[in-house]
């Protein structure tokens, strides 16, 4: 029977977009910002770094915008741009990159999910013993079953849970701008005994990686584009969804350095954010945010699986993908692709078992996955300005947006060189097995597999992948 026109009907509104925006940044990061900040730099590096990063994933913002407007005939975000841009090959790159960062990221989710309650149930632990992998394998699948029954009602929980996660984070504002200590705030000012403008640069450059985790998922919008009511909806979102994220990002670092001094911040226990409310309000505010942290990280987990599994179904749509994974349930909710996708999040799962930093890890390959299909996207925004490809001659809008796209794309490569070769050989592990479904999608369609190019592509990620393979057993990177 089918299933009534309520239930297949999938368009969604400008604040479900919105929503999906916010839900997607906002999961365990911004609640580990305290501490993670505390170690690393002082108010003032603190300062810098949101401000390097703000304007870099605004910029990347406008770049998605402008993109949503310029061609609409795009509705598959990250991938569809890369693929116009670039090729098939490097298309597919971008969406299996992502689609691989989407599933570490929920990784993280159920990991810090299980965490957290191991603070209050010792047989969680650190969210890697037998019974937290076994508990999150059923949430994994009982997650699994709600995605199956529809993209609009998972979106409509994804909303909920997002306002349910604000309030308290807006909750902790207000009660760290009423315990706001100036004179704390200009001790922690420098975040080192000996100010310096090098080891405020220093201080800077350790943290940046860390604001790339927080800010992914801006592209949430852009992602279930062909979703939306209106193509205007998706440019609106992303930017609106993006500076009620950063707000909230600032005021969380920076109100903690005027609540307890920086070494006392750099201690606080995951979630930092907790240590902090329980400094001002006593047990109870440890409590609150605790809770409100699952919430969160429960949204956040239902966010990622939704892009995970989207960007699968988009890019096998266009056939850059096996025809498998473009196949839709009654409920016209991508059922190969999410069959796929939760599938690969039980395996790394399974893996954490047997690694000594799992969220951690996690969340750095995130960064990592994700980095390189924003660069692309940045890319092609800066090459339709730069030929004057969906621009009237003339048009003034153009020189702004080759700014945009610009800046955008030397942020996206800068932080990729920060991150440094170790991440950048992980992520080619992941590539270069990847590819196996590139090979099937072309097996398929009866064509070459590779241009030219693209054969040096692939050769350099195999080797790069080898390399990283060797660098693991040897012991000269680790995870």
């Amino acid at each position: 029977m089918a299933p009534p026109s309520s239930q297949t009907d999938q368009r969604l509104s400008r604040n479900a977009l919105i929503a999906l925006v916010i839900g997607s940044m906002v999961g365990s990061g911004i609640f580990a910002l305290p501490a993670a900040f505390g170690r690393t730099t002082g108010a003032l590096g603190a300062m810098i770094a949101w401000a390097i990063a703000g304007t870099g994933m605004l910029m990347l913002a406008f770049v998605f915008q402008t993109l949503s407007q310029r061609k609409p005939d795009l509705d598959a975000g990250i991938y569809a741009y890369a693929r116009a841009g670039f090729g098939d090959y490097i298309g597919f790159a971008s969406a299996v990159g992502y689609w691989i960062g989407c599933c570490l990221a929920d990784v993280a989710c159920l990991v810090l999910i299980k965490a957290t309650l191991g603070q209050f149930f010792p047989i969680f632990g650190d969210g890697t013993t037998p019974v937290a992998i076994a508990s999150a394998s059923v949430l994994l699948w009982g997650v699994h079953v709600l995605l199956l029954r529809g993209i609009t009602g998972a979106a409509a929980l994804n909303t909920i849970a997002t306002y349910a996660k604000i309030i308290p984070i807006l909750l902790f504002i207000v009660v760290a701008v009423i315990a706001f200590d100036g004179a704390l705030f200009s001790l922690n000012f420098w975040g080192t005994e000996q100010p310096g403008i090098s080891k405020v640069v220093a201080q800077v450059r350790s943290t940046m990686l860390l604001t790339v985790f927080v800010f992914v998922g801006i592209e949430g919008a852009s992602v279930y584009s062909r979703y939306a009511r209106s193509r205007t909806d998706v440019g609106f979102a992303t930017l609106a969804g993006f500076l009620a994220v950063l707000c909230l990002l600032v005021l969380v670092t920076l109100l903690s350095y005027g609540v307890l001094p920086r070494a006392e911040l750099a201690d606080l226990p995951t979630p930092s954010m907790a240590g902090v409310m329980e400094a001002v309000v006593g047990r109870w505010g440890s409590v609150f945010i605790s809770v409100a942290l699952l919430i969160s990280v429960l949204g956040n987990y239902l966010s990622w699986s939704l892009l995970a599994a989207e960007i699968l179904h988009s890019a096998a749509i266009h056939r850059t993908m096996p025809s498998f994974l473009a196949t839709v349930n009654v409920y016209k909710v991508p059922a190969g692709a999410l069959w796929l996708t939760n599938c690969v999040i039980q395996i790394f799962l399974l893996v954490t078992w047997f690694a000594e930093y799992a969220f951690t890890l996690a969340l750095k390959m995130t960064s990592a996955m994700t980095l390189i299909p924003y660069f692309f996207v940045a890319a092609y925004g800066l090459k339709l300005a730069w030929t004057s490809e969906a621009y009237h001659a003339g048009e003034h809008a153009r020189i702004v947006d080759w700014i945009r796209s610009a800046i955008a794309t030397l942020y996206a490569a800068g932080m990729i060189y920060a991150g440094g070769p170790k991440f950048l050989l992980l992520s080619s592990i992941l590539y270069a097995p990847g590819t196996l479904l590139f090979l099937l999608a072309k097996r398929e369609r009866k064509e070459a597999i590779f241009r030219p190019f693209e054969i040096i592509l692939f050769a350099a990620i195999t080797i790069a992948a080898c390399a990283g393979v060797y660098a693991l057993a040897t012991g000269a990177i680790s995870i």
